[in-house]
């Protein structure tokens, strides 16, 4: 089927979920096409805000991932949302690595071109795709709370990783018809 027979595009301001939602609960998977095949990782952490003057999402990565380090080479990205009919399937994403697996070709999801050239899944119900704006790296001295110093010592136990928060400006919105 025809992209636009799938999904009806829509302005940001028309997203149909509030971000706590779709950050908090259902999590979006992160998918880059790039010359050597796509990969995809679920996200765990990240918003929407207005970077730039512009509609825009981050997202926390760990500074080891295979998909950040695809997004900062090929610099665009989709988040693809799904039901949770799917949260099995798309959780297949969030386990392995694409750097030394074929997780992309594991999962029972169809993979789908948008218009503008991304990669992302024919079953998700909102599809997000981004330009690279910015990526910055945050150390444990950048927060203050101590809820967050010890979310930071918990989530990262080696001492050579780090978080980096990823900024992509919303180039086109995506739902399922």
């Amino acid at each position: 089927m025809d992209y636009e027979q799938l999904f009806k595009k829509i302005s940001p301001k028309e997203i149909p979920d509030d971000v706590f939602t779709l950050f908090g609960e259902i999590f979006p998977v992160v998918t880059v096409k790039a010359p050597e095949g796509c990969n995809a990782m679920v996200a765990s952490g990240g918003g929407m805000a207005v970077h730039f003057r512009k509609p825009a999402t981050w997202l926390i990565f760990p500074s080891k991932r295979y998909t950040l380090e695809l997004i900062k080479k090929e610099q665009k990205y989709t988040l693809s949302f799904f039901s949770d009919d799917y949260k099995e399937q798309f959780m297949i994403l969030g386990k392995k690595s694409g750097r030394d697996s074929n997780k992309m070709e594991e999962v029972e999801l169809t993979k789908i071109e948008t218009p503008l050239g991304n990669m992302a899944f024919e079953e998700a119900r909102l599809i997000i795709e981004c330009k690279l704006t910015q990526v910055t790296t945050a150390s444990v001295d950048d927060f203050y709370s101590e809820e967050s110093k010890a979310y930071l010592s918990e989530a990262y136990t080696d001492p050579g990783e780090i978080r980096q928060y990823v900024f992509g400006e919303i180039t086109c919105v995506w739902v399922k018809k």
